[in-house]
């Protein structure tokens, strides 16, 4: 980890020097250092540098230092994020291309990629290439089938995959049918009838049922699954003479069944491979060998006229892809084990109720929806744009303007530009040994960030404890958020329109675009309208009259002293409590609050307001909690209580020493806590009220030490400036299927996927940060007539994308 006391030190080599020389920075401007490793160079153009060099170091280590720390800058400037950027949009544009040609030459069809193109997750999981499955539920399988017939025609191992499929829709069924006969099932709830035919042979027979079905169309089933071969090769012993009978006989039904395909769901179940070690002696015969020829004869005989493409019979080898991982485990070597026998049935229920029930999970098989109308305006808005740039830039018109500071829309404090001169260089050590300063935030920030993105990645929340502690993550986020506004306000004093639009749109920007372009409410990026609620809590607290602000109750300290203006402070906050927790003891008037339009649409998820309910009860305290602590620091550093000295202790020795051993106890405890957690909805009613103790043991963990405050990771931090970008690009960009998935860039190598991916994504956030941040310059203008102006703009495109969002649901 790359540890740093001052965020403006922009020449490697000064620190190095000093880091060597005790920690004591020195910042020297980014254009200097340029040149090669030349002590008298490097002396001439940094005289004091080189005497602290000459100061700390002799000889070689002088020397390995110096060259260090220049070669370190000479890699900077290739690899840097504008570099890193260009290089992700070389990638981006080659894999468009490849995916691109791959679905022209090997066609996009998800259906096809879903029954025969994936691999093997274990545990009964297939992971289709290019689109995801969904898990049924037993209500869902019965919504899909309801008043529908399934048919199921072959030997045991279709008999296998029989009982699997109807357990999805009956959990209860067990399979007691006898070996050689039909079984029926039906579910009487939702009238779903699926049947199994008992056809261990292509013959004369089978054909007969295929044709009575052409004919008698009140019986024909609506999806039909067959496939036969093992008793073919036993009974024959392997002949060849029983393989082109096989092949003859496949082509003899083939036309049938494509008739059939075209008003019902045809599939064809290739043979899953057999663990030739086990088989009893009268299946020896029955070898791999023989069944990959089988399998050859039905893939080039099913659907070889190519007559009609939409009436094809369906090939399922999933199953089989599957079975050849785990067949190992089967206990008679012909049937599939309990870790693969489900992952056929899924994927036929996938085939035919993706389509239907388009689950949001459920991308194979499911077409997609044509384009609102916002997305069209959207799409032509972003056209317009790019045609504009590009010939404004054509043209040689550049608009050169000088960095502003842009306010944080966490701590409230404004982002220095990159390059800061010397003397910013020598003041921010002493800032940064302050509690909770900017980088140290940032800090914390980028590490939750980045925990966050890989909890999300590898599906962690099924594990309670991981939960739990990913939990205080998010309520540290909002923890920030109470704390670093009411520093602001408390300090600055400004309440003004500019500085709550400029917040706003910081925070809300991206996932407006989002909402528009990929379709999705408001609420789907929970956090978002979690902290902009908070903001306005916030805002209007400490707003309301009486406004108390440090400097009032400094120079009203002489008439009735700041004892009086602090409680009057901590009554605002007792207020904000009070109306927190008749908010959460009073769930009906909270979901009656929020279900009036045009508030509904904002906090609706689905046409409910339970997730927002969830959300907002589940870390209710964490921003006052914020705010307490954040006016009980001030407070405390106002009457210099505490010792912020670089390398100084917050407190004395022994009350430090004291506070360190309470904290890391109690974040141990807690840790204990969420280990032993057993139920999620327990665990969930008591966090609100304890997920502050880990909080603020860890911020005196990490304050009370004056080292420990007074460095920081640069790594963390650069993550942490990037924070919200990160959180909200990761639904479309990262993950996939709205978080139910990962994005699949590079199929079939998920390591080197992962790596592409993540590059990309990270690229884009930062982009998309920066571009936030000028973007809010501009469309937030200083003078008070022209941001009313911008807002009464403003208020009257989100009513019409209010309307036109109502008109195409249908809600007029």
């Amino acid at each position: 980890m790359e540890e740093t006391a001052n965020k403006n030190s922009e020449n490697e080599a000064a620190t190095a020097l000093g880091a060597a020389s005790g920690g004591n920075e020195l910042s020297l401007h980014p254009t200097e250092a340029e040149g090669s490793v030349n002590a008298p160079l490097f002396s001439s153009l940094y005289p004091s540098a080189a005497a602290r060099l000459s100061a700390c170091c002799h000889g070689g280590a002088k020397m390995a230092v110096l060259a260090y720390s220049l070669g370190k800058r000479e890699i900077n400037q290739y690899f840097s994020i504008k570099n890193a950027k260009i290089l992700s949009l070389v990638a981006v544009i080659l894999l468009t291309v490849f995916h691109s040609v791959s679905k022209y030459y090997g066609g996009g069809d998800t259906c096809e990629w879903l029954l025969s193109s994936g691999r093997f997750l274990g545990d009964s999981v297939w992971q289709p290439y290019g689109c995801m499955m969904h898990k049924y539920r037993s209500i869902e399988a019965k919504s899909c089938l309801g008043h529908k017939r399934v048919a199921f025609i072959g030997d045991s191992r279709i008999r296998q995959l029989f009982y699997s499929y109807i357990k999805i829709i009956n959990s209860d069924v067990r399979e007691e049918g006898n070996k050689h006969e039909n079984i029926p099932f039906e579910d009487q709830s939702s009238s779903v009838n699926v049947d199994f035919l008992w056809y261990a042979e292509v013959n004369n027979s089978l054909k007969e049922r295929l044709v009575a079905w052409t004919e008698d169309t009140t019986t024909k089933p609506d999806v039909i699954i067959l496939g036969a071969a093992t008793w073919s090769i036993k009974l024959h012993s392997g002949s060849s003479e029983t393989l082109n009978q096989y092949r003859s006989n496949l082509s003899a039904i083939a036309h049938i069944l494509e008739k059939l395909a075209e008003e019902s769901d045809v599939y064809w179940v290739l043979q899953d491979p057999v663990y030739e070690e086990i088989l009893s002696d009268n299946r020896k015969m029955i070898t791999n060998q023989q069944i990959d020829l089988y399998n050859d004869a039905a893939i080039s005989t099913l659907n070889s006229s190519k007559r009609n493409a939409k009436a094809r019979v369906k090939i399922l080898s999933a199953s089989r892809e599957a079975a050849m991982e785990t067949i190992s485990e089967s206990v008679d070597g012909l049937h599939l084990p309990e870790s693969t026998r489900s992952v056929g049935a899924m994927v036929l229920m996938n085939s035919v109720c993706n389509k239907i029930l388009k689950p949001i999970d459920g991308s194979c098989c499911s077409p997609l929806p044509p384009p609102n109308i916002l997305q069209k305006l959207s799409a032509f808005v972003f056209l317009v744009s790019i045609v504009i740039f590009v010939a404004l830039n054509v043209l040689g018109y550049k608009k050169h303007h000088k960095s502003k500071l842009v306010s944080d829309v966490e701590s409230g404090e404004e982002k220095k530009p990159t390059s800061a001169g010397l003397a910013g260089g020598l003041r921010s050590p002493l800032l940064a040994a302050k509690l909770l300063n900017r980088e140290q935030t940032d800090e914390w920030k980028g590490w939750m960030q980045l925990v966050i993105l890989i909890y999300h990645i590898s599906g962690a929340s099924a594990f309670i404890p991981v939960y739990m502690h990913v939990r205080v993550l998010v309520a540290a986020y909002l923890f920030q958020t109470g704390y670093g506004h009411f520093s602001f306000f408390w300090l600055k004093g400004d309440f003004g329109l500019y500085r709550v639009c400029q917040v706003l749109f910081r925070l809300n920007f991206l996932v407006v675009v989002l909402c528009l372009v990929m379709d999705r409410p408001y609420q789907f990026y929970y956090f978002v309208p979690l902290v902009t609620f908070w903001f306005a809590v916030i805002y209007g607290t400490l707003a309301m009259w009486p406004q108390i602000l440090q400097k009032k109750a400094n120079d009203m300290f002489v008439f009735i002293g700041s004892g009086f203006w602090h409680m009057a402070v901590l009554v605002k906050l007792l207020g904000l409590l009070f109306f927190i927790c008749f908010f959460a003891y009073s769930q009906g008037l909270f979901e009656s609050v929020f279900s009036v339009w045009p508030i509904s649409t904002l906090f609706e998820l689905q046409g409910s307001i339970h997730e927002w309910w969830f959300r907002w009860k589940l870390d209710r305290f964490a921003v006052i909690n914020g705010m307490l602590f954040a006016f009980i620091y001030l407070v405390l550093q106002k009457c210099q209580v505490l010792s912020e000295g670089k390398g100084e202790p917050l407190f004395s020795t022994r009350i430090s020493n004291c506070l360190l051993f309470i904290s890391v106890v109690s974040f141990l405890t807690y840790s204990i806590w969420a280990s032993s957690c057993k139920n999620k909805t327990e665990c969930n009613e008591l966090h609100p009220y304890i997920s502050v103790v880990q909080i603020l043991a860890f911020i005196l963990i990490r304050n009370i030490p004056g080292y420990a405050r007074s460095i920081y990771s640069s790594f963390f931090a650069w993550f942490g400036k990037i924070s919200l970008e990160l959180f909200i690009c990761q639904y479309h960009i990262w993950l996939a299927a709205d978080t139910k998935g990962i994005l699949v860039l590079i199929p079939g190598n998920p390591m080197l996927n992962i790596i592409v991916s993540t590059f990309i994504f990270v690229c884009v956030a930062h982009e998309i940060s920066q571009i936030t941040n000028e973007l809010a310059q501009v469309a937030i203008p200083k003078e008070s007539g022209a941001l009313l102006k911008r807002l009464l703009g403003t208020a009257g495109f989100l009513l019409a994308i209010l309307l036109l969002s109502m008109h195409g649901q249908g809600r007029y």
